[in-house]
């Protein structure tokens, strides 16, 4: 199969406050009130856990069947810390993104713990949002003059 490519495009409404939309789709990111922001969305930071739960319940599902498991629905919860010291350029010492990410994913299903294991196991292998947070991607940015 070849490498599908998804693109989304943003465009500043002021400092905090970013339209982004994903083909037919708008995404309101901001901070909130105590970070500068408007609160009129999640952060990029909350982002980052939405796209990771949403990539983790659809490989649940995407899975679910390979292992025999009748999923009837998934609650995710997932909370990372970091320490906003470089991005307010106060320290360099930490790393500006989540020191690290924690995952409760509770399924709703009648499989036993061991057919759960290797289950969870597939799914976190598989997931393209953990991928990208668990690897180096590679990025490259150019900087244009708008006109």
């Amino acid at each position: 199969m070849p490498d599908l490519k998804f693109r989304v495009k943003a465009k500043s409404v002021n400092a905090t406050k970013t339209i982004v939309k994903a083909r037919g789709f708008e995404m309101i990111v901001d901070e909130p009130a105590g970070l500068g922001g408007t609160d009129e969305g999640a952060n990029p930071v909350e982002y980052i856990l939405a796209a990771y739960a949403g990539c983790l319940n659809v490989m649940a599902h995407v899975c679910a069947p390979e292992f025999g498991i009748t999923l009837r629905g998934v609650e995710i919860d997932l909370q990372g810390n970091l320490n906003p010291n470089r991005l307010f350029g106060k320290s360099f010492e930490d790393r500006a993104g989540y020191k690290g990410i924690k995952v409760v994913l509770k399924a709703d299903c009648d499989a036993d713990d061991a057919t759960l294991d290797l289950w969870i196991k597939d799914v976190v292998n598989r997931c393209p949002v953990g991928d990208n947070l668990k690897n180096t991607t590679d990025i490259v940015i150019k900087v244009k003059r708008s006109k």
